[in-house]
């Protein structure tokens, strides 16, 4: 059993905000495989079914991100999985819109919600999948740019990553990270580079 967890923050006003591309990954995800996220538990929604031949839990925990280590403890209890069962989708402000980065340990990140849910684990031993949603220009609080809806430029490359995010949670249970990292770890040119 694998648990797939996508962070988020619960509530309509944050449904198109970079900060939800987890749980747009898991929506895209769950659309693929044709399993419905809403059943209440561990104060998240989740649904089970089978992807890419395995047993797997799509979750979102419902507290608010800051607080999703406890969503994310529970719910490994509840499954009796190990950390490094999970796979965690969080958005990511220190990459650039549409890079992925997959990795299996470390903390690298200033994503709150990721460090609650290190927190929570007392463990960096499990897999994730990190989408960039990083501003092209400096803005004066992460915080307000996280929490901001998605544009139509910014919506359209979400939605690719999502795609590109399914399919490598699939290499991830088929073939194994290694596969997946050397797949989808590349870099994205920015905008600014694009141009010269």
């Amino acid at each position: 059993m694998k648990l797939i967890v996508g962070l988020g923050n619960p509530g309509e006003e944050y449904a198109t905000t970079p900060h939800n591309l987890g749980f747009l990954a898991i929506d895209g995800l769950a659309e693929r495989v044709g399993i419905r996220v809403t059943r209440p538990e561990a104060k998240s929604y989740v649904g089970l079914g089978k992807f890419a031949g395995q047993e797997v839990v799509l979750a979102k925990p419902q507290t608010m991100m800051n607080l999703s280590g406890v969503a994310v403890r529970m719910l490994l209890e509840k499954y009796e999985c190990d950390p490094a069962e999970m796979i965690l989708l969080i958005d990511e402000v220190d990459l650039p819109w549409g890079m992925i980065r997959i990795r299996e340990r470390g903390v690298g990140s200033t994503h709150n919600g990721f460090k609650s849910v290190i927190g929570a684990l007392g463990t960096d031993e499990f897999i994730r999948i990190r989408l960039g949603v990083g501003p092209e220009k400096v803005w004066g609080d992460l915080r307000d740019y996280v929490l901001t809806k998605m544009g139509r430029a910014e919506r359209e490359i979400a939605a690719q990553m999502v795609a590109d995010a399914a399919e490598a949670v699939a290499v991830i249970l088929t073939e194994g990270v290694e596969k997946a990292m050397s797949r989808f770890n590349r870099r994205v040119a920015s905008s600014e580079e694009n141009s010269q």
